[in-house]
C-alpha cells in the first residue's frame, strides 16, 4: 500500500532539506531555530521636556542659594513636635528627643558645608581654635539652616566654660504656640542639637541646651547655651602658648 507523501512544507527530515549530519550539528540547529535577538535596554532615562530634575541629580553647589518654603517648614516641624510629644513623659524628655533629632541634622549640615568648602577652595581651612569655630556656627551654619545669621555671641562671666549664641527671633519657633502648662518648653532644643553635632564634628565636645530668654522687644528670644568639656579648655590653653 502506498501512502501519499507529506507536504514538503511540513517535512523536516526529507532528503531535500538537510542531511543527517546537518540535523545533528549544533551549529546548524542553532542557526535554523535561533530566536530573534532581544532589543538592548537603555538604562539611562531621558528626562521629559518640562519635567523637574531629580533631586539626586542636582549639583550640591548650585542648591546653596535655594530657599525652602517657611510655611512648609513650619508645618513639618510642628508635626514633628506633636508626634514626639505623644511619646514622652515630660518636658525634659521632649527636649531631649528634639535635641537628638537636631543632632542628626547637624551631622549632615556639617558634612555638606565641609564638602562645599573643599570643592570651592584649593586650600580649605579647618578651624582648630574654638572662637573662630563658634563664629562660623553663628554666621555660616545659621545662614545655611535658617537663612540668616544669629544675633549675638556672649561669654559667661561666672563660668569660663560657657558660651551663648543669641537668636532674637528663631525661625524655628515663630509659628509654635506653647501651652501655659508647658511654658518652660524650648522647641529650640532642636537647634541646640544641630549646634552640638557641628561642635562634635569639629572636635569641640560640648553639652548644648536651649533656653527661653524673652524680653519686651523680642518675646521669642532664645539662648543656645554651650558648655565645653574640660579637655577642650585644656587644649585651648595649650594652643595659646
Amino acid at each position: 500500500m502506498s501512502y501519499a507523501q507529506p507536504h514538503a512544507r511540513f517535512s523536516v527530515l526529507s532528503n531535500s532539506s538537510l542531511s543527517s549530519g546537518e540535523h545533528l550539528s549544533p551549529a546548524a540547529s542553532s542557526s535554523r531555530f535561533s530566536l530573534p535577538s532581544a532589543p538592548s535596554i537603555n538604562t539611562t532615562s531621558t528626562p521629559k521636556p518640562g519635567a523637574r530634575p531629580n533631586i539626586y541629580d542636582r549639583q550640591l553647589n548650585k542648591t546653596r542659594t535655594t530657599e525652602v518654603s517657611s510655611a512648609a517648614f513650619a508645618f513639618l516641624f510642628s508635626e514633628v513636635v506633636q508626634y514626639t510629644q505623644k511619646r514622652v513623659s515630660g518636658i525634659n524628655d521632649l527636649e531631649r528627643r528634639l535635641n537628638t533629632l537636631g543632632y542628626r541634622i547637624g551631622t549632615r549640615v556639617l558634612e555638606l558645608m565641609s564638602w562645599r568648602t573643599e570643592s570651592a577652595s584649593k586650600a580649605p581651612k579647618r578651624e582648630t581654635r574654638f572662637l573662630p569655630a563658634l563664629m562660623s556656627i553663628h554666621t555660616h551654619v545659621w545662614r545655611a539652616v535658617f537663612g540668616k545669621a544669629a544675633d549675638a555671641i556672649e561669654k559667661s562671666v561666672e563660668n569660663s566654660d560657657e558660651y551663648m549664641i543669641i537668636d532674637n527671633d528663631p525661625p524655628i519657633t515663630r509659628n509654635i504656640s506653647v501651652p501655659r502648662d508647658m511654658s518652660s518648653l524650648s522647641c529650640s532644643s532642636f537647634t541646640a542639637g544641630i549646634v552640638e553635632a557641628v561642635l562634635d564634628g569639629l572636635g569641640f565636645s560640648a553639652r548644648v541646651t536651649a533656653h527661653n530668654t524673652p524680653n519686651d522687644q523680642f518675646p521669642n528670644r532664645t539662648t543656645i547655651l554651650i558648655k565645653l568639656e574640660k579637655s577642650v579648655l585644656e587644649r585651648e590653653e595649650a594652643l595659646k602658648t
